[in-house]
């Protein structure tokens, strides 16, 4: 039993890393008609916007500290952060510490900023272009993007830990009435998937509850009513391309800790992100969600060593086995609306 719950804590953990990232590229599809390949690289941008702050907070400057030496025996220099420097070196020290979570507020503006540059600048032009023609110019600039990232910050993954205060792992088996050391689970890990669920919902509260979501929601139904009426539909449909990309960013961002940025991550990502997408139906949000937050358990459920053993690779190609099932029996996908997919 305690197999079956760590599973599914890790499903839950790169489920929300699907959904989120499925939850954007839904958001994209469904106003604008577009199929995203660069929205992969967003996330990956989004996790080096992390690395990019803790490399800012940690400038400093060195000064000689007379009363220590270093193994020559002359005097050590010590270096000191100029947000220690600035601030005292227990609240610099707590920013420094806080570096990935503070990140956020340092992402959300870039990445709002690059999803305006990208629809307006690029994706605009292919609105009324056949889907294969958005895939082809979507995924060359998520190359571009990543040899970008790579030429600057190397091919290497590069560490980017998390608060201090949410190292180590959770005794969760203590909660649910388990003996101590039983269920053993990283603290961050669930902090991401609280950050997940606070995501999602307040991008469709932001949708359901607000009435720039509701005209929104009317122009993903029927774009040329709500223009008749004289609302720019455009012009939403642009901020939500910019709130896609933010959403991607700071997926990004808290992911940084769990897996070390790399150039590739995006990509990692965006293929298993678009079967998601596909099997929760196009165009339907609560669909990208279920489905990130299913294909993720599964994919965690087929990794176990008593399930490789029996099917050598299965961990490997279930998502794909999932999603050719679900396409072969209801092509629109779980909560697709009716005919999208389907002709």
């Amino acid at each position: 039993m305690d197999a079956i719950i760590l599973q599914i804590l890790n499903g839950l953990d790169k489920g929300s890393a699907y959904a989120l990232i499925a939850l954007g590229l839904t958001l994209i599809f469904g106003t604008l008609g577009v199929v995203n390949f660069a929205h992969g690289a967003l996330f990956m941008i989004g996790a080096f916007c992390a690395v990019t702050l803790s490399r800012l907070l940690n400038l400093g400057f060195e000064t000689i500290d007379p009363n220590r030496t270093d193994f020559l025996g002359n005097p050590a220099t010590v270096k000191t952060t100029y947000v220690e420097h600035w601030l005292g070196p227990e609240l610099g020290g707590t920013i420094l510490d806080w570096g990935v979570p503070l990140a956020i507020l340092f992402a959300i503006p870039i990445m709002v900023l690059i999803g305006f540059v990208m629809e307006r600048g690029l994706i605009k032009h292919f609105y009324h272009r056949p889907h294969a023609d958005q895939i082809l110019v979507t995924f060359g600039l998520a190359i571009v993007l990543q040899e970008i990232v790579k030429h600057f910050y190397g091919a290497n993954p590069i560490q980017t830990p998390a608060p201090e205060a949410f190292r180590g792992s959770f005794d969760f088996g203590t909660l649910i009435g388990f003996d101590p050391g039983q269920i053993i689970y990283p603290y961050w890990r669930l902090v991401y998937f609280g950050f997940a669920a606070v995501i999602i919902a307040g991008v469709f509260a932001f949708l359901r509850f607000t009435t720039f979501g509701m005209v929104v929601r009317a122009g993903m139904a029927d774009r040329e009513t709500v223009q008749l009426l004289g609302i720019n539909i455009d012009k939403r449909f642009t901020i939500m391309f910019g709130l896609a990309a933010a959403v991607a960013g700071v997926a990004g961002v808290m992911y940084a800790p769990i897996n070390p940025p790399s150039y590739h991550m995006g990509m990692d990502f965006l293929v298993l992100s678009f079967v998601v997408v596909v099997v929760g139906g196009m165009g339907s949000l609560p669909g990208a969600v279920l489905a990130g937050f299913l294909l993720g358990i599964l994919e965690s459920f087929a990794s176990m060593g008593a399930v490789i053993e029996v099917l050598p690779g299965i961990n490997q190609i279930i998502i794909y086995l999932v999603a050719i099932i679900i396409l072969l029996t209801r092509p629109r996908g779980l909560m697709g609306r009716k005919g999208v997919m389907e002709e």
